[in-house]
């Protein structure tokens, strides 16, 4: 594929995460420590029904507030790019337009999660009837939660010791209904990955610990946004990048227990080539391209349909049609990287 290319710049970071302000047990300085260890550029703090984080550079991660709209039942909202709290309401609509209003954009959190769970975790799902800006189509610890077995000790510490077991792939019900979406509107409906971030303690024990660390969390879904210029060194034109990247669907979402190496996605022709969130007009030479580090099934979904799949590193798949492809990645049956669409036009 010879195609004229200008240079991208690629960012790993975390959205849903909660600290002392809800229902975590970290400050920033100590969450953004975690993010710095594990190696991230920035991260996005959604606590429940609360927005006084001070934002800003901490550690050299970039640490942007959003919050998780949360009344008590369902209908969890994860709204970025605000300037203000929104509280809950019993009419989810209301908060719904209420981001909307404030030129932020809001994401449905968790929205499939198991309703017959093994455990005392009630799930807390998304009502499909309400249209949201975008889908948390993959969230660690609400997939963890579904497959939690604490019928006996020994299921109980098999869940704990051997938690990555436990997470497969994104959720398939929450991706048909982000491709229905998509289906329904001529714009991308972006999609994240949550990490759903608590570490929470543990104290009622001979020794005291954290179920889930932070940076430990930090280490499995992350979004990877695509940029054309470098971060700015200034926190809010930085803050501006980032979320402007993720409103616009310039992100793959990865599972970095699953492969650490970031894929190229990537669609291009003779002229240009554009990443995820992108569009592209169509003509003779338009290709999808590929690259993985490890051998991996590769799957191209084209308008919610699967188009194409192989096994190998690279893919290289002439194109004919219009419309908008994704891509889902997979290492061993487990789900490591779906992109958001790319737009053929």
């Amino acid at each position: 594929m010879e195609s004229c290319k200008l240079k991208n710049f690629k960012y790993q970071g975390v959205i849903h995460i909660h600290s002392l302000k809800s229902d975590g047990s970290g400050d920033i300085e100590t969450i953004s420590k975690a993010a710095q260890k594990a190696g991230l550029s920035w991260i996005i703090i959604t606590d429940h029904n609360h927005f006084d984080t001070k934002e800003g550079i901490y550690n050299g991660i970039y640490v942007i507030k959003g919050e998780e709209i949360s009344p008590k039942s369902e209908n969890h909202y994860i709204a970025l790019g605000i300037n203000k709290q929104i509280e809950p309401n019993e009419n989810p609509q209301i908060y719904i337009d209420n981001v909307r209003k404030q030129n932020g954009i809001g994401f449905a959190a968790h929205p499939d999660e198991f309703t017959r769970r093994k455990n005392n975790y009630p799930p807390i799902n998304w009502n499909k009837d309400l249209i949201p800006d975008g889908v948390e189509i993959w969230n660690w610890f609400s997939c963890w939660g579904d497959k939690l077995n604490s019928k006996n000790i020994f299921t109980l510490a098999f869940s704990y010791l051997f938690k990555h077991r436990l997470i497969s792939k994104a959720p398939q019900k929450s991706l048909q209904w982000w491709d229905e979406l998509n289906s329904k509107k001529q714009a991308i409906i972006p999609a994240i990955g949550g990490v759903d971030a608590h570490a929470l303690k543990v104290k009622k024990c001979f020794l005291p610990f954290t179920i889930f660390p932070y940076k430990s969390m930090f280490k499995t879904i992350n979004n990877v946004i695509t940029l054309k210029e470098p971060l700015s060194e200034n926190f809010e034109i930085a803050k501006e990048q980032i979320l402007n990247a993720i409103r616009s669907g310039n992100n793959t979402i990865i599972n970095r227990h699953i492969h650490n190496k970031i894929p190229n996605i990537e669609i291009g022709n003779s002229i240009k080539s554009a990443h995820s969130g992108e569009i592209l007009n169509l003509d003779k030479t338009t290709y999808l391209k590929v690259e993985v580090n490890k051998k991996a099934l590769i799957k191209v979904i084209l308008d919610g349909r699967e188009l194409y799949e192989c096994v190998a590193k690279k893919c290289n798949l002439l194109l004919t049609q219009i419309g908008k492809y994704r891509v889902e990645i997979l290492i061993n049956n487990k789900g490591f990287a779906y992109s958001n669409p790319i737009v053929v036009i």
